[in-house]
């Protein structure tokens, strides 16, 4: 049964946070409770659909003892008993606690691995796929970062996504992407392998991270303009070193200015996922069972161009629509190892 006290504590705090908006909150709290309320908002209305079916139900079930509504109260009660099943399972998903970060914009870096030329090549792919399914799906794609290879591969990009439910959808791609195809730098047509990293971190608020500016260090660099080429240099460039941690970010935009706040931005996006990972793993010894681990030396995917196959090996899931998913059409993956992660947690709950 579901926690009937947990439902009514749930259902007045929205309330009294509906009432608190009504009646115009203080203007440094206002992002505050409309962040809650946003959050509430599915659970009640899932909580209300599933108050509904069984209230149909009894209603149904009263009505059997009368002649005259007997056979339109059972064909109501069949239906209302095919879709209560369906309702209590959209709930308990809905009341599973979520992750803090959910909610966040996302900084995405992506690197080639092993593969030398061919693996560059394969993380510009990567990141196209990544802006096309950005672009579909609405969200904000703005570049912090983007080094490419002679060849115009990407050695290094890092981009901060921003949206609705951005970081809950990206979180999962975090891992080590693998292709099997024939490089374009393959004479001999040969099918090689290579691979990728991706991480995707939540942005982190300058109120979540303290960084004390007596731990990092500052560089001012002249750095490679666009295109990898080594012209059109600028002295404008931002290198950033945390000294408690070795975590080093660079930032080559035009403004300096702009450098500095997007090198923190990235450092802070670090620190967090770092302390995020240290947390998780202090409460779940078997956290990276779990589909959302974000090991970033677990190879997650598997892109075979020769069978137009991709394989996400976390959930044994293969689809011969590698022409699509290269194009940004992402969501049935996403969609899969959302619910794969939701099962899983189920089963934890239980």
């Amino acid at each position: 049964m579901l926690p009937e006290d947990r439902l009514i504590q749930i259902v007045q705090r929205f309330e009294f946070l509906e009432a608190q908006l009504n009646a115009g909150a203080a203007a440094d709290q206002i992002a505050r409770i409309s962040r809650e309320y946003s959050e509430l908002k599915p659970v009640v209305e899932q909580i209300a659909l599933w108050r509904a079916g069984l209230s149909g139900r009894a209603e149904a079930e009263a009505m059997l003892a009368d002649p005259e509504m007997r056979d339109l109260a059972a064909e109501e009660l069949r239906r209302l008993e095919a879709e209560l099943p369906a309702l209590e399972q959209a709930l308990r998903v809905a009341l599973l606690p979520r992750d803090a970060a959910d909610a966040r914009p996302a900084i995405l870096e992506i690197r080639p691995g092993t593969g030398g030329d061919e693996a560059a090549l394969f993380a510009g792919d990567l990141f196209e796929m990544y802006r096309r399914h950005a672009e579909a799906q609405g969200w904000d794609f703005q570049i912090l970062e983007l080094t490419r290879s002679e060849l115009g591969g990407v050695r290094e990009a890092v981009v901060r996504i921003a949206g609705e439910g951005v970081f809950a959808r990206l979180k999962y791609e975090s891992g080590v992407h693998r292709v099997q195809r024939v490089p374009e730098t393959e004479s001999g047509g040969r099918i090689h392998t290579s691979a990728a990293t991706v991480a995707v971190l939540p942005e982190a608020e300058e109120v979540d991270i303290d960084i004390p500016a007596t731990d990092i260090r500052i560089d001012t660099m002249r750095a490679s303009g666009a295109g990898g080429q080594h012209v059109n240099t600028t002295d404008s460039a931002v290198r950033i070193t945390h000294l408690p941690t070795g975590i080093v970010v660079t930032s080559s935009e035009k403004s300096q200015h702009q450098n500095r706040a997007n090198a923190m931005a990235v450092l802070r996006a670090r620190l967090y996922d770092a302390e995020r990972l240290r947390a998780d793993a202090e409460r779940a010894a078997d956290r990276k069972s779990q589909v959302g681990s974000g090991d970033r030396s677990e190879r997650i995917r598997t892109y075979n161009f020769p069978q137009g196959r991709m394989t996400d090996h976390r959930i044994n899931l293969t689809l011969y629509a590698l022409d699509r998913i290269m194009a940004g059409d992402l969501s049935e993956i996403i969609d899969a190892l959302v619910a794969h992660d939701q099962a899983a947690r189920l089963a934890m709950a239980q």
